[in-house]
C-alpha cells in the first residue's frame, strides 16, 4: 500500500474543513503500521475549544477522535476513492478521565484493510471498525471511541 501521509493529512483539511476550525494538526499517519493502519491527530490547548471546567470539550474529543478515525480510512482505502465513498456509520465514546492541555487520538484499523476490501469485491458493503484512544500528550487516556465505518459503492 503507497499512500503519502502528507495526502492524508492535506485530503482531510479539504474535505473536513470542520477540523481546519478546531485546528486539528496530524501527527503520523502510517498505512503500514504495526498492528494495522495508524493515525496520530491532536487537538491543540485553544480557550475556543473549552469545556466549563477548562479541558477539551466533549464534542472537541468526538470530533478529534472521528477525525483520526477518517485518516485511517482515508490512508487503508484511499486508493478506492474512485468507486466508493467511505462513510461514518455510528461511533461510540467513553470519556474515562478529566483532559486538560492538548490531546491525541491514536486510531487503528479494527479488521485488516484486505478483509474489508474482499467483502467490497463480493459485492457486499463493507462495515468495520476504527478504534480510537484519546489521550494527554503525556501518555494519560482520557477517553475511548469506536467508529463503525462503510464503503458506500458510488
Amino acid at each position: 500500500m503507497t499512500i503519502d501521509s502528507r495526502q492524508v493529512a492535506a485530503g482531510m483539511l479539504e474535505a473536513v474543513p470542520f477540523a481546519r476550525t478546531l485546528g486539528i494538526e496530524f501527527v503520523e499517519v502510517a498505512p503500514e503500521a504495526e498492528g494495522g493502519v495508524r493515525a496520530v491527530v491532536r487537538l491543540p490547548d485553544s480557550p475556543a475549544t473549552h469545556n466549563h471546567v477548562g479541558g477539551p470539550h466533549a464534542g472537541a474529543m468526538f470530533s478529534l477522535g472521528e477525525t483520526a478515525s477518517g485518516a485511517v480510512v482515508l490512508a487503508a482505502f484511499g486508493q478506492l476513492l474512485d468507486r466508493v465513498v467511505p462513510l461514518a456509520v455510528r461511533a461510540e465514546i467513553a470519556y474515562r478521565k478529566l483532559a486538560m492541555g492538548p490531546v491525541l487520538a491514536t486510531a487503528r484499523l479494527g479488521r485488516p484493510a484486505a478483509e474489508v476490501i474482499e467483502e467490497l469485491e463480493a459485492g457486499r458493503r463493507p462495515e468495520f471498525p476504527v478504534v480510537v484512544e484519546i489521550a494527554t500528550e503525556q501518555g494519560k487516556p482520557t477517553s475511548e471511541m469506536t467508529v463503525i465505518w462503510t464503503l458506500r459503492p458510488n
